[in-house]
């Protein structure tokens, strides 16, 4: 509430400004957003007992029944709009002292050429000094597509709108006809096109309410609190993250048009309680795609791109690449290549605009391949096989004994960690809980055997001070094997010491069946926290109900991990009723402890 960009600190550095006599800052309109981010810090102190000024998730709800509000998105909704408007009081009143210090010479032959200083920058869109104003007899009340393009044109050129330009187009503007005119749409992915000049021009905009008279469902969203954490920004905020990002990418897709627009709109149906938001999106785009003028094969494209947002990273990180059901998926839902290439532009651009929880170099790596090997069954091409696991280490197979090989050869900072040792029930468990104990996070797990001897293949995180070596890693699992070694006693400690500093706001662990996943498995979903033995439990219940794992898959976003495992019984076959029933129980169980 303090430190934070549009927070009270701000505005002490607003006044400041202003007693420089450099340039004026906003008063009166900064009077409401700092009353209520004083009233918001006083409510926490009162609800903490403590002299905070950070609000925290768990305070939420405290702090706004302390306030009188409906609830903790009601809090978090004006919050975000008082540090929204101090932010934008911010950022402009720095710009009008940066342009008010630049050096005299300058200002001199500005003052000198101000005739030719004006360029000419659209139809009706003019620059003058470093702004962009309307050029003279530009009317917006009889040309309703000079909001579009004045905005575009200032985008474009780096450079803002001015705000008496700002009030006059959100005041003065003619509503666009519906379908928009082609200029209007174009003038509209030209200024998404911008890359992060964009911002201050859509906020400019926004902030005078000028966007929801072009995307009257903007409303919703505006200020709306994300409720995963892994989010930085509010949910209208994130959509233009994503088209700064988006636009990166507009060389690489054969519609850039499309990719800008879809980026604009995947969350559009986000900002409704109890409502699936990528269900409400669908419906939402399909209605405002034709009133951008898109006709109905574009309007088809953009619905899918808002249907299959969170597909690829779902499907890279918690399904088995080597199942043909994997890339099915897939290839259904995209159709063609140029889709898919749409929808992997799309799928980075929102992933790096969400936060650092939810993109990594190993995630980026995983979905890299799965689009390759879905691009190769839409063109036709012959996937490269990917090589048996058994056939990789045949060598130390035939020898029978334990053995550790370390590889870096893995995606980003992982590192890859392959272990042979003489099959058994729960060896999987096993050697998860010997990573744990050697503090090395599991990200995806293959798993083969051949001749008695176990192969697992393991992607790991190493820890801070550097990865075990491999004799340490080869001794600690022989004496995990032999039983010189209590595993579960040393993931214990490891997950008390955890759970110390562990939030007491706690969520149930989640599992689920997966229909359709696999024709050779049983695919059962689990997400918990992310605890140093989750795997290594999880992977025991599953020995102990008597079926094998054949693949695994781990992902980590924050504090949560989701964990995947392709089932199947003694013959190889997929799980009946009773043994997935059985087995769902067991993790829900381990998942809560």
């Amino acid at each position: 509430l303090k430190e934070s960009y549009g927070g009270l600190r701000d505005l002490v550095v607003l006044r400041s400004i202003a007693a420089s006599w450099v340039t004026d800052a906003p008063h009166a309109e900064l009077e409401q957003p700092k009353g209520l981010l004083l009233d918001v810090r006083d409510a926490l102190h009162r609800v903490t007992g403590k002299r905070t000024d950070r609000l925290l998730m768990q305070e939420h709800d405290a702090v706004a029944e302390t306030l009188g509000m409906g609830g903790p998105d009601d809090l978090m909704r004006a919050v975000s709009r008082a540090g929204r408007d101090i932010a934008w009081a911010s950022d402009t009143t720095w710009y009008r002292a940066i342009r008010a210090t630049r050096p005299t010479l300058r200002r001199r032959l500005e003052r000198l050429n101000r005739r030719t200083d004006r360029r000419h920058l659209a139809k009706g869109v003019v620059e003058q000094q470093g702004d962009v104003v309307l050029a003279v007899g530009a009317d917006p009340k009889t040309d309703p597509g000079l909001l579009l393009r004045a905005a575009a044109a200032a985008a474009n050129a780096g450079l803002q709108l001015t705000p008496h330009t700002v009030e006059r187009l959100a005041q003065e503007s003619a509503p666009l006809p519906s379908p928009w005119p082609r200029g209007a749409r174009e003038s509209l992915v030209s200024l998404l096109g911008a890359g992060r000049a964009l911002i201050p021009v859509w906020e400019s905009l926004d902030q005078a309410d000028a966007i929801t008279a072009l995307i009257p469902m903007w409303g919703v969203i505006r200020n709306a609190p994300q409720h995963n954490p892994v989010h930085r920004f509010t949910v209208d905020r994130h959509l233009i993250e994503t088209v700064v990002n988006a636009s990166k990418y507009q060389r690489e897709v054969a519609r850039p048009d499309l990719l800008l627009v879809a980026a604009l709109l995947h969350d559009i149906g986000k900002g409704r309680p109890g409502q699936d938001h990528t269900d409400v999106g669908v419906d939402l785009v399909a209605q405002i795609a034709p009133q951008l003028g898109f006709d109905e094969m574009d309007t088809a494209v953009l619905v899918s791109l808002v249907r299959h947002h969170l597909l690829l990273p779902h499907v890279a990180t918690r399904r088995d690449p080597d199942d043909p059901a994997t890339l099915e998926v897939v290839i259904e839902a995209v159709g063609d290549v140029e889709t898919l290439e749409l929808l992997y532009a799309l799928t980075r651009a929102d992933a790096a605009a969400t936060g650092p929880a939810a993109w990594s170099d190993w995630r980026a790596a995983l979905v890299a391949d799965l689009v390759d090997r879905v691009r190769g069954a839409l063109v036709g091409a012959k996937a490269v096989p990917t090589p048996e696991l058994a056939d990789e280490y045949s060598d130390l197979i035939r020898t029978g004994e334990t053995d550790v090989v370390v590889s870096d050869a893995a995606p980003g900072d992982l590192t890859m960690v392959a272990i042979v040792s003489a099959d058994h029930a729960g060896l999987l468990a096993t050697i998860a809980g010997v990573l744990s104990v050697n503090r090395l996070d599991v990200r995806a797990a293959r798993i083969a055997s051949a001749e008695g001897m176990g192969v697992t293949q393991w992607w790991v995180g190493t820890p801070y001070d550097g990865l075990p070596s491999v004799i340490e890693l080869r001794e600690s699992l022989k004496r995990a094997l032999d039983g010189s070694l209590d595993v579960a006693s040393r993931v214990s400690r490891r997950e008390e010491a955890y759970s110390k500093a562990e939030s007491a706001w706690a969520l149930e662990p989640r599992v689920d069946l997966v229909p359709d996943a696999s024709e050779r498995a049983t695919v059962i979903e689990v997400r918990t926290y992310d605890r140093p033995g989750a795997l290594f439990r999880l992977a025991g219940v599953i020995a102990d109900s008597s079926v094998n794992i054949v693949a695994a898959r781990a992902d980590t976003l924050g504090s949560n991990v989701v964990d995947v495992f392709y089932l199947t019984d003694s013959r190889d076959s997929v799980l009946s009723r009773d043994q997935i029933r059985e087995v769902m129980q067991r993790l829900a169980t381990a998942g809560a402890k």
